[in-house]
């Protein structure tokens, strides 16, 4: 699990950011510095909705994350008016890089922040008004990868930092981790803590492990259709908004590599840049004046013309998009080896098969996140017990 650390890390990361987080923070001492600790919820609002964050950025990325978790809280306060809302959603979006921003102009963004926000758990305050302990089971309903375990436990661990996830035994006695394969009716683990924080927390831990789950899955499918080949498979950016970090540790456990996390991991020429350029030469020379030399050059071709023209002005990988399996072994001959290739365009499960005798260096195939069903899990048998155990 090793080349798996860091994606979990920055998963872990931006679990803070979610919607168990203001809870959290709720139960933290006010921050100390003498220039942003406030008395009450009132000059903390205040502050929030008054600072001037653009000329006053945060100066590293856990700043960021801290000034983001006291906004998110801010819009919890029971008296927090519609106004100042829309305030502390627009004073949110500054924090945003412009990738995240382009997923959703500002009027969409503050109509769902506004849908969302409510003052209580008003099911489960009505059941379970003060503190009891208890205990769930979390059981897989159908056999996959499992991926998410931490995101899932990071969640509860959030609303109540003494909440205990007791991971169970696989076959071979070792307890179950990401990666692993789970089968229908499989135990994987207990959840104990605070009856109130388990039902809270429930529907947000069991989105993040089926989803990410359910992509390992499919993932770990495809994979499997490719061993023996030389063909490596790739991810694209082909996914959910504000959920790009955890999409691709999910394929990176179910057994693929990804592609570009975003738009400066590296050059990917594509129809609207080479239209922009004038075409494919064009495009790439442009390209090679601009990047760093030892940024890789990829430009994307529909036709055997295409290909031809970015052999011919140097390009590092030669992505055939859409093209015909025929089309794709006179491309392969054409290149000869002075490219590495990468075949995409509507590749799924089902088709794949028909390009893996042709070659092709990489496969890249946004189904892998955009088209991944959930693998069904639950959260089943609550109890309630007289103590933690």
């Amino acid at each position: 699990m090793k080349k798996h650390l860091r994606w979990i890390i920055a998963i872990i990361v931006l679990a803070v950011m979610g919607v168990a987080y203001y809870y959290y923070l709720a139960n933290k001492p006010a921050d100390k510095d003498a220039t942003e600790s406030v008395a009450d919820s009132n000059s903390e609002l205040s502050y929030l909705v008054s600072r001037n964050i653009e000329d006053n950025y945060p100066e590293s990325v856990r700043d960021v994350v801290k000034l983001y978790a006291r906004i998110t809280k801010a819009y919890y306060e029971s008296d927090v008016s519609e106004e100042n809302i829309e305030k502390l959603g627009r004073q949110a979006r500054i924090l945003f890089d412009d990738e995240l921003k382009n997923t959703q102009t500002e009027d969409e963004f503050l109509s769902a922040l506004k849908e969302d926000i409510t003052s209580e758990d008003v099911s489960t305050n009505a059941v379970m008004p003060e503190y009891r302990a208890g205990e769930v089971e979390l059981i897989c309903k159908q056999d996959g990868v499992i991926a998410g375990l931490p995101v899932f436990e990071r969640v509860f661990t959030m609303l109540d930092a003494s909440t205990k996830v007791e991971w169970a035994k696989n076959q071979d006695g070792r307890e179950v981790k990401d990666g692993d394969a789970v089968k229908k009716g499989q135990l994987l683990a207990t959840v104990k803590g605070d009856v109130r924080v388990l039902l809270s927390g429930e529907r947000t831990a069991l989105n993040y492990l089926q989803r990410l789950s359910g992509i390992a899955t499919y993932t770990h499918q495809v994979a499997r259709l490719l061993e023996g080949s030389s063909t490596t498979l790739l991810d694209t950016r082909k996914t959910t908004p504000c959920m790009r970090i955890f999409e691709k540790y999910a394929v990176c456990v179910g057994g693929g590599q990804n592609h570009r996390y975003n738009l400066s991991d590296g050059v990917l020429l594509k129809d609207n840049h080479i239209d922009a350029a004038g075409g494919v030469k064009e495009a790439i020379l442009a390209a090679k004046a601009y990047a760093p030399f030892v940024r890789k050059i990829e430009v994307e071709t529909e036709n055997l013309d295409m290909v031809k023209e970015a052999v011919e002005a140097g390009a590092d990988i030669i992505m055939l998009d859409n093209m015909t399996p025929e089309q794709m072994s006179e491309a392969i001959r054409l290149i000869d080896g002075r490219a590495k290739t990468e075949c995409s365009g509507n590749i799924t499960k089902e088709n794949i098969k028909t390009i893996t005798a042709l070659g092709v260096d990489y496969v890249s195939s946004g189904a892998l996140t955009h088209s991944a069903p959930i693998l069904d899990i639950s959260l089943k048998h609550l109890k309630v017990t007289d103590s933690l155990q």
